[in-house]
């Protein structure tokens, strides 16, 4: 009897959550092995609307495949009733999540997973859930968080915690869990040996994600990267254009977005082809980098291309315009290659509101003032600043350093890395003071542009 397996991408709990550009791109590479290997899966989204008959009306969506959740006002979990903020269930109301699961047919097993930390209240109370409506059915966790936090994610009531990549935990599911020969297992050192995500089983999408790399070689102390996927593989990027194209022809899809950490790294043997055989194919499709792209890739030829091939979203990761932290953040830029990639960007033809560059703020041991300046420093330039709030993840070289400076239990409490509440620093009070003063110049618009 042909084996059946559901996979559940849970709601997120948080301050603020806004989709940007976002899908369980991870849970779907998973559907897309387990059909592989001969197993039905059903998918079920608690993020989206059109999973549930007589869903709510779907969130307002921009043009370019990104847009609100729906969102109900839910109590702050108890270690974090002294922030006066207001928090959140990002997602379909619990009652139809429930009444959908309540209809599917019985399955083997249920996978589900999620990706920062402190969104795990969702992730459990999903499990809750699913543990109520098949209490006989094993549950499987895998994702960011359970990579990051294993010994916390099996305190959730999943019956397995997989920690790492997904393919890496195939045979596990395959063969130990639901008792399967492994029929189809891929090259765990090849990328292009992925098939495509089971993006079908989204209902209706305005874009999806595409995994063109993975690691970074790059040794930023801020970022998971490398404790996630050690090491730097990329895909062929010729094949990455096929598998765009796919979409483009099954899915009707012209929006494209791009998380990979280091997707402008050796532009010329694959970003500069990429974007050449975009325009050669006539794709007429919309690129979305969300991600910050490495500015010491960007000349006028990679500039001139990204404008053609249809890159509509682009932002910059400077993090910082004090040169001595540009060198010890990991040196992967530096001031005079940010102001001459945004030179060549504009001659190129984007205006200056559409180069987003990211300013990293609540680092430990960052004196406001720092950001400050930051920020004033891109405004000058006549780009659009945007704060990126330090989250403090486990094992990064700012980990220890954060566990001596924030007002917060870090190491107890995965909520504490919350990026909204700025952890990284000491003072409640300078948080939200300087915060404030830095989202409000952030938001000043930018003066002849």
């Amino acid at each position: 009897m042909r084996k059946r397996v559901l996979i559940v991408n849970p709601w997120i709990y948080d301050f603020a959550a806004y989709d940007y550009w976002l899908k369980p791109m991870g849970l779907l590479y998973l559907a897309s092995l387990l059909r592989k290997n001969g197993i039905e899966v059903l998918f079920l989204d608690c993020l989206d609307p059109a999973f549930f008959d007589g869903n709510p009306r779907r969130p307002s969506r921009k043009p370019g495949g990104h847009g609100h959740f729906i969102k109900e006002p839910i109590d702050l979990p108890a270690c974090l009733t002294s922030v006066n903020r207001p928090y959140h269930r990002y997602g379909v109301p619990p009652a139809l999540v429930r009444e959908k699961l309540a209809h599917l047919p019985p399955c083997d097993l249920i996978l589900t997973g999620t990706t920062m930390t402190y969104w795990y209240p969702g992730l459990w109370e999903l499990i809750k859930l699913l543990r109520e409506l098949f209490p006989s059915t094993p549950i499987v966790m895998g994702g960011i968080y359970a990579t990051l936090c294993p010994d916390h994610a099996r305190k959730s009531g999943a019956d397995f915690v997989l920690p790492g990549p997904v393919e890496n935990n195939l045979s596990f599911i395959v063969k130990d869990a639901l008792g399967m020969p492994l029929i189809y297992a891929p090259d765990l050192f090849s990328l292009d040996d992925l098939p495509y995500p089971a993006y079908d089983l989204l209902v209706d999408p305005d874009q999806v994600p595409i995994l063109t790399s993975r690691g970074c070689p790059f040794h930023c102390p801020y970022c998971a990267s490398r404790l996630l996927y050690p090491g730097f593989t990329r895909r062929n990027p010729d094949l990455v254009i096929d598998e765009i194209e796919w979409w483009v022809e099954n899915l009707n899809l012209r929006n494209f977005s791009f998380y990979d950490d280091a997707f402008l790294l050796e532009a010329d043997s694959f970003a500069v082809p990429f974007f050449r055989e975009i325009i050669k194919r006539e794709l007429h499709i919309n690129l979305h980098f969300p991600n910050g792209l490495h500015v010491r890739a960007i000349n006028s030829q990679t500039a001139l291309l990204m404008r053609q091939a249809g890159v509509m979203t682009l932002r910059l990761g400077l993090e910082t315009e004090d040169e001595v932290k540009q060198r010890t953040w990991g040196g992967k830029v530096f001031k005079e290659e940010f102001e001459a990639a945004v030179s060549y960007l504009k001659e190129a033809g984007y205006e200056g509101r559409e180069i987003g560059v990211y300013i990293l703020c609540g680092v430990p041991n960052q004196a406001p003032e720092e950001v400050l300046s930051s920020l004033q420093y891109v405004k000058k330039l006549g780009v659009r600043p945007i704060l990126a709030e330090y989250s403090p993840i486990p094992g990064t070289l700012f980990w220890s350093e954060a566990l001596k400076t924030s007002r917060f239990p870090l190491s107890e409490e995965p909520l504490f890395h919350n990026n909204s509440l700025l952890p990284g620093w000491s003072s409640l009070e300078k948080a939200e003071d300087v915060f404030r003063r830095i989202k409000s110049l952030a938001k000043k618009d930018i003066e002849n542009i």
